[in-house]
């Protein structure tokens, strides 16, 4: 168990807990249930041990496991008002702080695949923020791409709470679309096995520091008879440095104390390295006021619909036609295909 805040924080100090939870193996509805009691009880017992916790994280794929094969049926799908998220809301506002979750949520279009989703419920229970993934891990994951942005709100202790999912941490754009927005704590969740471990803890470093933002990054932990999840919870600093590090422990919880005015006041006072800043002033020096207009190809050409790189006509992958030769069968999709069967 790491901490640097322990069990108490004063008033300015944001005390986070990430649970480096054991990756579940589910194979029916009736191993959500379980999941989302582990969850919650998970909760109440962190809450227990460290009484001045401020906010808790779980990992993506927490709730309803990563089982490819069951990804099809619609009865593993949830909503944010399914009672299992119920559950959770119920846990936070007995509790009194704040939580982070994951669920696989039935798109809104039925005949469309589900999303891949986080949300952020308050202490009172309500829903603060709601998230779908924006960049699925392709050509693995057969997620609808999210609709909703990169939203931000406003957290416990002055923090600005924003939250990614796994490889969306693996996109720069991602991390400064919540700086830009103001959030000054990027939470990322992640259900990564061991193969990309290293460039896991190595974007949750420059996400921090090219944005002037905590990151806190905590991924499954433990073996589930294909892969092994290497947990290590991260905190990052707004200087890009490991405050705290866990280790490869399924339910070890790493605690770190955040301090979110800090980063305002980094933003608000540096010149030297506040990138965010500088990028959108280029040469405040040289040219009073600094240069201003848009200097970024690839800005304009996605902003159009034209984004296309030079080796484009190249690219050997360009659909999961490995992972789902017939296309994804999920959500109500697969019901209406086997109905037709």
């Amino acid at each position: 168990m790491a901490s640097t805040g322990s069990v108490s924080a004063w008033d300015e100090a944001l005390l986070v807990a990430m649970i480096q939870y054991p990756v579940p193996v589910v194979t029916g509805p009736e191993d959500i249930q379980t999941q989302v009691q582990q969850i919650c009880k998970a909760v109440d017992s962190t809450k227990a041990g460290y009484p001045d916790l401020d906010l808790i994280v779980f990992p993506e794929y927490s709730t309803q496991g990563l089982n490819t094969a069951i990804w099809s049926y619609d009865e593993m799908l949830l909503t944010v008002d399914s009672p299992e998220i119920g559950a959770f809301r119920e846990a936070c506002r007995r509790n009194k702080v704040w939580g982070v979750f994951s669920l696989m949520e039935r798109n809104d279009d039925p005949s469309l695949p589900p999303f891949n989703t986080a949300i952020i419920v308050n202490a009172d229970g309500e829903l603060a923020l709601h998230y779908r993934k924006l960049q699925p891990w392709v050509p693995i994951e057969p997620w609808y791409p999210g609709n909703y942005g990169m939203p931000v709100c406003d957290g416990p202790k002055g923090s600005k709470l924003a939250v990614c999912i796994c490889h969306d941490g693996m996109f720069p754009e991602l991390a400064r679309e919540a700086a830009y927005k103001g959030a000054n704590v990027y939470i990322r969740i992640s259900g990564y096995s061991t193969q990309v471990n290293d460039q896991w803890i190595w974007t949750n470093r420059t996400n921090a520091w090219q944005n002037l933002m905590y990151t806190i990054s905590v991924n499954l932990a433990g073996y589930d008879g294909v892969f092994y999840y290497f947990g290590e919870g991260t905190v990052c600093n707004y200087d890009g440095n490991v405050i705290q590090q866990g280790h490869r422990n399924p339910w070890e919880i790493v605690t770190a104390e955040l301090f979110p005015r800090l980063v305002d006041k980094a933003r608000e006072n540096w010149a030297l390295e506040n990138n965010i800043f500088n990028v959108g002033c280029r040469g405040y020096v040289g040219k009073p006021g600094g240069e201003t207009e848009n200097y970024l190809t690839w800005v304009q050409d996605l902003a159009e619909g034209k984004y296309k790189l030079p080796w484009d006509d190249r690219i050997q992958v360009r659909d999961g036609w490995k992972y789902y030769p017939e296309g994804p069968k999920l959500g109500s999709m697969a019901k209406s295909q086997t109905a037709a069967e």
